[in-house]
């Protein structure tokens, strides 16, 4: 059970249509991901790292092998609020 420190988690509208269609072994793994990311925001498994150029300003995690979520943390007074943006494959949110 998380407490009130714990930070406020957004998904943008394009999050959610990209969830939506999103296969169900992807949406299980992102809740995982998600649990963990928030108990240990750099676990190595996470490979969290910032993004460059068109995304410069975000952050992005390993979902999958090859899922990745796209996110925001910023902060409102002293509460964390992430937001996540974006959530595809490797070459689906950098065309790599």
């Amino acid at each position: 059970m998380r407490s009130k420190s714990d930070p406020q988690i957004n998904y943008s509208k394009l999050f959610n249509k990209q969830y939506k269609i999103i296969p169900l072994e992807i949406k299980i793994a992102f809740q995982e991901t998600l649990e963990l990311f928030l108990d240990n925001h750099n676990h190595p498994i996470l490979r969290n790292h910032a993004l460059k150029e068109k995304l410069q300003g975000y952050k992005s995690i390993n979902v999958t092998e090859d899922y990745r979520a796209i996110y925001k943390i910023k902060l409102e007074g002293k509460k964390a609020v992430i937001t996540f943006y974006l959530i595809g494959t490797h070459e689906e949110l950098y065309g790599k």
